[in-house]
């Protein structure tokens, strides 16, 4: 596969904006709760495979 050329006088380039502190506090508190979630079921796995091979 090539590259692909901007045409002339377009610019692909794109800038996100800012978040606002609401959307900062709410995607932080989303990403705690997934982490949460997530290591909990980590540590399930890691219990569930010392029973099995005990």
């Amino acid at each position: 596969m090539g590259l692909i050329r901007e045409p002339k006088n377009i610019d692909f380039t794109v800038k996100s904006k800012p978040w606002t502190e609401e959307e900062l506090f709410d995607f932080r508190k989303l990403m705690n709760e997934l982490k949460a979630k997530n290591a909990s079921k980590k540590i399930r796995k890691k219990t569930i495979k010392k029973k099995i091979s005990a």
